[in-house]
């Protein structure tokens, strides 16, 4: 990998002189600018972006704190994030927090050691004061904390969408799982969910289950047995419902004849699936874009006029609900 040395080597000028045309931080004549790009290029030369950041006092560097990139949905917001910041010439440092409070501090701690602009963060509620002190600009995705910056989805619409769709299309003894109760965007479409099946008077039971697939498996074999009865199920996410599909299949029962089945934030593979699973769609890559188009605001001091941003949730149907009966 080329050094400074090299390219001032190269260029036929000093070290002093490479670092003032690299930095644009002093005067130098054309012709040397001219020259000293053209042994950059020809060296393939990567500044060292931290020590740029020291030295002019602002890097191009983002910090992204997502929950857990095992989730595929949240790549797909990151992914949107990076495509966003990528055209301004800005890169992502990244971390995972796994929800946790002392994690989520250490990661910000690194970040602002690294020099970062600014800062997209997927926080909990129990963690919201680690953003509260700092002099970056910071944006929240997917959570919402106090007057905090923050690009989500309207969770209590995808909640009363889920329900809806099972009640319309014929279940009448629902479980609804109820995911974990600490993580607000998950609770609120739980709650949600719950109203509209009461306004139904359909019978309802709630399970609980962590976000994993792990979680999703011991719950859905617990489910089956304590419920045998059931005709619907209304999964915290889609890696749940996919552990639920597995095991209603096992039991050889059919779908979505005898259970029907609804995800949540419809990742990737949710079309894979044999069936393929309904799902309720969350924006993810275009929730991260909209994350970043913030940030990049903030980090410009311009005006921002919605400082909460909520998108849209849909419903996708696929194989495991059945065909909505009209009514005449």
């Amino acid at each position: 990998m080329a050094t400074i040395r090299d390219v001032a080597k190269e260029s036929g000028f000093s070290v002093a002189t490479v670092s003032r045309v690299i930095n644009d931080s002093g005067y130098a004549h054309e012709d040397t600018k001219k020259a000293v790009m053209s042994a950059v290029e020809k060296l393939n030369y990567k500044p060292n972006e931290v020590a740029r950041s020291l030295y002019k006092r602002k890097s191009k560097l983002i910090g992204l704190i997502l929950p857990d990139i095992t989730n595929p949905f949240f790549p797909e917001m990151a992914r949107g994030v990076e495509d966003y910041l990528q055209q301004y010439g800005y890169r992502l440092i990244f971390g995972n927090s796994d929800e946790k409070r002392d994690k989520e501090i250490e990661y910000i701690d690194t970040f602002l050691q690294n020099n970062v602009v600014g800062m997209i963060a997927s926080t909990s509620e129990a963690a919201n004061e680690n953003f509260s002190n700092l002099q970056i600009p910071v944006v929240l995705l997917d959570r919402t904390v106090g007057n905090l910056t923050a690009v989500y989805s309207d969770q209590r619409a995808g909640g009363q969408l889920a329900a809806r769709v099972l009640i319309d299309r014929g279940s009448k003894d629902i479980v609804l799982i109820r995911g974990p109760v600490d993580i607000k965007p998950v609770y609120d479409r739980y709650v949600a969910a719950l109203e509209e099946l009461k306004r139904a008077k359909v019978n309802i039971h709630v399970m609980d289950s962590t976000l994993t697939i792990q979680g999703g498996q011991i719950c859905a074999k617990e489910l089956l047995e304590r419920f045998p009865n059931t005709d619907g199920v209304i999964a915290c996410n889609d890696i749940v419902a996919a552990a639920v599909l597995q095991e209603i299949l096992k039991r050889e029962k059919r779908i979505p004849d005898d259970i029907q089945l609804i995800g949540y934030d419809d990742i990737a593979f949710t079309a894979l699936l044999h069936p393929p699973l309904s799902t309720i769609r969350q924006p993810a890559y275009e929730m991260g874009q909209q994350a970043a188009e913030l940030l990049i605001k903030k980090i410009n001091q311009e005006e921002i006029e919605e400082t909460h941003l909520q998108l849209p949730v849909s419903f996708v149907e696929r194989l495991t609900t059945r065909k909505k009966v009209e009514t005449s």
